[in-house]
């Protein structure tokens, strides 16, 4: 990317006002036209704008500005940056190749199936698809949707393990834990602090064995036959 000059019209000002170049020099090197500059020195533009140095700025070295002074064809030059800030990047969408193209919906269904918490803005980062598609396979209406297989887009090489670990992390925070379903165990804090059941005594209400009691009456009968003979 080619230098720009910041603030030109201060760093024009500063010119007229600091040092012996010509008009066509400062707009040459300020992209101004002459007769801008001309009214800068007259003070009929530019009222109120504070000059700003170029030389603070490693904008214009002094040695350039004497070379111009020096000499009225001597166009002046915009120094080199000490330091060149890197130009900011947009991150382009997830591309994915032509031969796994065939399965993202199949990795969309698995998606939806497996991670309903996922919105769809987190199932096209993850596969790199549309939200219009995505509508149509959760609704059962994308028009191959009797036969798509549910199918992990890690496997597929959709995307990776990160990622999708990621975007269900992402979607799981502030929703309440899910209540398990059925019998489970119980935590051991609570069991540790089970007692064994012990036996009660019996009570006048309980029921009695029939069969027990004719057995001990037989045996108290029989006994007393014995001890008359």
């Amino acid at each position: 990317m080619a230098n720009t000059l910041l603030m030109p019209k201060a760093t024009a000002v500063w010119l007229v006002d600091n040092t012996a170049l010509s008009f066509d020099q400062i707009a040459q090197f300020c992209g101004l036209h002459p007769l801008e500059v001309k009214a800068i020195a007259d003070g009929e533009s530019a009222q109120g704008i504070k000059g700003m140095d170029p030389i603070i700025t490693g904008q214009l070295s002094r040695d350039e500005i004497k070379k111009g002074e020096e000499d009225r064809n001597h166009r002046l030059h915009l120094s080199e940056p000490k330091v060149r800030v890197p130009e900011s990047k947009r991150k382009a969408p997830r591309y994915t190749p032509l031969s796994k193209r065939q399965d993202r919906p199949n990795a969309i269904l698995w998606l939806v199936r497996n991670h309903p918490e996922l919105k769809d803005a987190q199932i096209s980062r993850l596969v790199g698809t549309t939200k219009s598609t995505i509508e149509q396979i959760r609704e059962r209406k994308h028009w191959n949707a009797s036969n798509l297989v549910p199918m992990d887009p890690v496997t597929l090489g959709l995307c990776s393990q990160i990622d999708l670990d990621l975007e269900v992390n992402r979607a799981s925070k502030g929703r309440e834990p899910v209540a398990p379903v059925g019998d489970t165990l119980l935590p051991a804090a609570l069991t540790e602090r089970l007692q064994p059941e012990q036996p009660k005594p019996r009570g006048e209400d309980d029921e009695l064995d029939a069969d027990a009691v004719f057995a001990k009456l037989s045996a108290l009968k029989g006994k007393s036959e014995d001890e008359e003979g």
